[in-house]
């Protein structure tokens, strides 16, 4: 009897430090280099590679999951209708896959149900919780589309002008600086109205991003520049207007969105003028639009239950494995990649907290961003602040899985916040700011350095 004891004291302890060994205590040697989000990481490199569901969900996990993916895909029509009404009465697209193709990024274009971009817009100020203030008439997005008897609040034009880059060997480089105007607003637009384009991102991992303990995130911040690297970031706090509380802003271009459940009712709101009890107003709402109609469908547009099954969606997408990690020209672009810096905002490795509702806990994951806000320069400036995001700044962009957005968008692919790049290269070449330093060491690379480090990213 006192040796079965023994046993079973010696088996429990066993158990209880495996349990306890966290997986920050493991040589790197222990990892295998391709799982960029960690156990949930899909092997998929199709067309298809964003849409994956994370492994180990259970019976009733997939089911919602699924009904998620259908909503998602879901066309929305103008009320009256038996499903899927409350479309507008402005808007700018009709469903969430017309935006994210296949889950990927948009196009930067406007005006249609192919587009991929919006346009923000505010005033000067900032409204009673720190956030843009919005332009009168015009709110804080501009819809480009109605529904019949309604009209557009504005369109949005936009044209390049060439701007040629040459590298110290003399290659040549042509990029494009976007001009946004505003045509045939349906009021007077006020004076001094600020504009800021955005591109539809990715959705891989973010489930993953939202379980990154706010701990991690503020550590990453360097409000002096201690190391003396030209990088400090920034943690912006922005107000959550369902939990009625300031939180770190996560998702979003400029990180002013706080979780995924705000980020997709809030798309649904102002790009599809679909209501939820997250964001029960009408993004029309104290407009004259709103006046132009009767409301067929009072309160919430959108059933409650799909709206938490499109959040567990997108909170339960795999992200794609890292692919060609034994190459020596992408494993000699992941050390330039290093070497200059980049990693200084686009960190490589974290860890994730715990999450027993979805179990994405404790995972090592790579995402290749600090999730703080940066200051880009005065090329990428859009002079529009956000919450505590000056013009200037603007969130990490999430690394993983870009290597395969011209695979789930058909072939064409388009990078920064305003697609203004049409190559990963043209994207390096804009970054300013707190990226001057490592944008000016890659360009001093040569030819085959820089084709590594695009390389590298492309495997990513």
């Amino acid at each position: 009897m006192k040796k079965l004891c023994i046993i079973v004291i010696l088996g429990t302890l066993v158990y209880a430090f495996s349990r306890c060994n966290k997986a920050a205590e493991l040589p790197d040697s222990a990892y295998d280099d391709r799982m960029s989000g960690g156990n949930f990481t899909t092997l998929d490199a199709s067309t298809q590679a964003y849409k994956q569901p994370i492994d180990g969900l259970n019976a009733r996990q997939t089911v919602v999951h699924n009904i998620g993916d259908g909503t998602f895909d879901q066309v929305f029509v103008a009320a009256p209708a038996p499903h899927f009404g409350g479309l507008g009465p402005i808007f700018n697209n009709i469903a969430c896959i017309n935006c994210h193709r296949n889950d990927g990024g948009g196009f930067p274009s406007t005006g249609t149900s192919n587009s991929g971009m919006l346009m923000r817009i505010s005033i000067d100020g900032a409204d009673e919780y720190g956030g843009p203030l919005a332009a009168p008439g015009f709110g804080v997005q501009v819809q480009d589309q109605c529904l019949l008897g309604t009209t557009p609040e504005a369109t949005v034009s936009i044209s390049y002008t060439d701007v040629p880059v040459t590298y110290p060997d003399g290659t040549t480089v042509t990029l494009r600086q976007p001009t946004y105007a505003l045509r045939n607003p349906y009021t007077a637009l006020p004076a001094s109205y600020m504009l800021s384009p955005r591109v539809a991102p990715r959705l891989v991992g973010m489930g993953l991003l939202e379980n990154i303990p706010e701990s991690t995130i503020l550590s990453f911040v360097d409000a002096g520049d201690a190391n003396g690297d030209g990088i400090t970031g920034k943690a912006n706090y922005v107000y959550d207007g369902y939990t009625k509380k300031t939180e770190l802003g996560r998702f979003g271009v400029k990180a002013n969105t706080p979780t995924l459940l705000m980020q997709v009712a809030t798309a649904y709101q102002q790009d599809m003028g679909v209501t939820s009890y997250a964001q029960p107003d009408e993004s029309a709402y104290d407009q004259l639009q709103m006046n132009l109609i009767s409301s067929e469908t009072p309160g919430n547009e959108l059933v409650d239950s799909l709206l938490n099954y499109v959040t567990f969606y997108v909170q339960t997408l795999a992200v794609p494995a890292r692919r060609a990690v034994t190459d020596s020209i992408c494993k000699h672009g992941a050390t330039l990649f290093t070497q200059i810096n980049c990693s200084g905002c686009h960190r490589t490795t974290m860890y994730t907290g715990v999450n027993p509702a979805i179990n994405l806990s404790s995972q090592r994951i790579h995402p290749y961003t600090d999730m703080l806000v940066h200051d880009m320069g005065d090329e990428l400036a859009d002079g529009r602040p956000d919450y505590l995001a000056t013009g200037r700044e603007w969130r990490t962009t999430p690394l993983w899985g870009i290597g395969l957005l011209s695979t789930t968008n058909g072939g064409t692919a388009y990078y920064l916040h305003d697609g203004r790049a049409r190559t990963m290269e043209e994207a390096i070449l804009w970054h300013g700011g707190e990226a001057s330093k490592s944008q000016q060491q890659f360009m001093q690379l040569n030819k085959a350095d820089r084709n590594a480090i695009l390389a590298f990213l492309s495997s990513l």
